[in-house]
């Protein structure tokens, strides 16, 4: 599913000599590296304050942490997502309220969420799926409306641009109330271990999340706020400054690759490609197709019998996930999600495709759905 050693031999230079550098200096943990890389990725987001952290559920959890919401009050996001984006709510004691996304481009049903809203209701969290934005500028309105937090998930649509009526342009990440991504390695921008951010452009919010990803401390040994201690590492920094500089390459390869698989696909009876957001660029983090009227784990067993990985992303709904059960949650409510679970395929998507393993891809996927 991603090459990340081509990729590596690719920068190997500019990232064997990051690592050195830090190895020379010995500042394992926040050295000169973490902040150049923060002020890097500023500067390409557009946004004031970025905030680097261990890991992407840290970032999430951070967020809401800082947003000073409380056990009880809930926050929204969507049945049809990986497990951290509401595994953090549970954990700080909030109450996740789960709905159904859009069929088409898979991010959040913009009228599910307002049917949930309630007194109680403190957050909604947009996931940006599979590399491109949610319908943000309506969901804004929406929280605006309603007095929310916007937390968005951006953990699959580094890069990503969104393109507001008025015809002005947004990082991903940088326009609702606080942006929180991941570095994991198969990330579109993915680091050689564990590391994620948060970023935001209002100064008092970046303030406390500074404190509270740093053990709740403004100063050393005074602590204003319970925190945790959540940092990236200055060898990770290294390499994420070198891979920053490309990641805007990255998101042409990997549409290029899209652009080859919807080429071979249109017009299929039995496959459904991806549909792109008219609002969002797509940086293709996944290339996940619908299926039609097929068998999806015959499908899968004949990929791997040719060497084709494939993956389902994702085979089980978080409100049928037992840590999310809960009388509230209905089948009915969630119709496109439960469909989408049981029909999707992600396919190969990574830099390092090139156009013959890709028609090789495509020509074995036709020849065995007939």
């Amino acid at each position: 599913m991603v090459d990340l050693k081509g990729q590596y031999h690719k920068i190997k230079t500019e990232v064997d000599a990051g690592i050195q550098e830090v190895l020379d200096t010995t500042a394992f943990i926040n050295g000169p590296a973490v902040k150049e890389f923060q002020s890097d990725f500023e500067k390409y987001l557009g946004v004031k304050h970025v905030i680097p952290c261990a890991n992407g559920t840290d970032a999430l959890q951070i967020a809401m942490m800082a947003l000073n919401l409380k056990p009880g009050d809930e926050v929204i996001t969507a049945s049809f997502t990986y497990v951290a984006t509401a595994e953090v709510i549970g954990l700080l004691g909030l109450t996740p309220i789960l709905v159904d996304v859009n069929p088409d481009t898979y991010d959040i049903d913009l009228d599910a969420v307002e049917k949930q809203i309630t007194s109680k209701t403190k957050a909604i969290v947009p996931v940006h799926l599979f590399g491109q934005c949610a319908n943000i500028e309506r969901l804004i309105t929406l929280a605006k409306k309603y007095k929310l937090f916007v937390i968005e998930d951006v953990a699959q649509a580094i890069g990503a641009d969104y393109t507001f009526s008025n015809g002005t342009t947004a990082k991903a990440g940088t326009i609702g109330t606080v942006g929180c991504t991941s570095f994991f390695p198969s990330k579109n921008l993915g680091c050689y271990g564990d590391g994620g951010a948060i970023y935001t452009n209002d100064d008092d919010l970046a303030k406390k999340l500074r404190m509270i990803a740093h053990h709740g401390q403004s100063v050393q040994y005074v602590h204003d706020v319970l925190g945790v201690n959540s940092r990236l590492d200055t060898i990770q920094a290294a390499i994420l400054k070198v891979k920053l500089k490309h990641l805007d390459e990255y998101a042409a390869a990997r549409n290029k690759v899209a652009d080859l698989y919807d080429k071979a696909f249109a017009g299929n009876k039995n496959l459904i490609t991806p549909k792109r957001s008219p609002q969002s660029t797509h940086v293709f983090h996944q290339y996940t197709l619908q299926l039609v009227n097929l068998d999806r784990s015959k499908l899968r067993e004949q990929l791997a019998e040719r060497g084709i990985a494939s993956m389902v992303y994702y085979p089980i709904p978080l409100h049928h996930q037992k840590a999310f059960s809960s009388d509230r949650f209905q089948d009915k409510d969630f119709p496109v999600t439960l469909h989408l679970c049981s029909h999707v395929l992600s396919l190969p998507m990574h830099t390092e495709l090139d156009e013959e393993t890709v028609n090789y891809i495509t020509k074995t996927v036709l020849e065995l759905i007939g």
